[in-house]
């Protein structure tokens, strides 16, 4: 199994150990990791010069040495601190400079097979809405497995985290990776299925984005019969 680690800061804190510690419990498999901002640090811009041709955004390489890794894994662990009741601004900066990811514009087949888990900290709390974001992001690529993490470390650092609690948060983290290996091939959902038949209609309308998403649906054959969580994208 492929694993890939995106961490919503540079520095190795406790919302970073805590998916390194769930990556572990996956052992010999290969892991990826990426952290942010160090590996992705620009902004979106606005310029929608991804809406006509993806290699036109001027953070392109950038992103494709993230996103190849991302759609080649299996399961993605996405790590953040609560920062002001919310994600980091990092990792905020990434879901916004791949939102041709979402099923609004261009959706990978392959993100309608991933299992993803997010996992956040704070000192206090904060940790849902945190997490509430990078899974509404996930949804949106089709994603049909998002299980989330968050606990109240209260602490500023790792090294902090009292004995006890980095007890409970080993145990936790070995109970999830059970409930992730009995689910061998997650099935999209009802939701899933009723976002994407919506965006297909708009698609069909020609109410999508741009001429260019349009066809990228067509080329997929979804606005026909085939699906892209349906084996090799046959009639669903």
């Amino acid at each position: 199994m492929k694993l890939v680690l995106i961490h919503g800061q540079n520095h190795k804190g406790s919302s970073y150990h805590i998916g390194r510690l769930l990556a572990e419990q996956f052992s010999g498999n290969e892991i990826e990791e990426f952290f942010l901002p160090k590996d992705l640090e620009h902004f979106c811009v606005g310029c929608y010069a991804c809406i006509t041709d993806e290699e036109k955004c001027p953070f392109y390489q950038e992103k494709k040495k993230i996103m190849d890794k991302v759609e080649e894994a299996d399961l993605l662990i996405f790590t953040t601190p609560t920062y002001c009741q919310r994600a980091s601004a990092p990792m905020k900066t990434f879901m916004d400079l791949t939102f041709t990811y979402w099923m609004s514009h261009k959706p990978r087949r392959c993100m309608f097979s991933k299992k993803a888990i997010v996992i956040s900290t704070a000192a206090g709390a904060g940790m849902k809405s945190a997490t509430k974001e990078i899974q509404t992001m996930l949804f949106y690529w089709g994603v049909p497995y998002i299980r989330e993490y968050g606990i109240s470390v209260q602490a500023m650092n790792w090294d902090q985290v009292s004995d006890k609690k980095k007890r409970r948060i080993k145990q936790d983290m070995e109970r999830l990776a059970n409930r992730i290996a009995r689910h061998q091939s997650p099935q999209v959902g009802f939701k899933t299925r009723f976002v994407f038949g919506l965006m297909r209609m708009m698609q069909k309308k020609g109410l999508g984005a741009s001429a260019e998403d349009t066809e990228y649906w067509r080329a997929n054959g979804w606005l026909d019969e085939k699906r892209p969580w349906s084996v090799l994208g046959e009639a669903d």
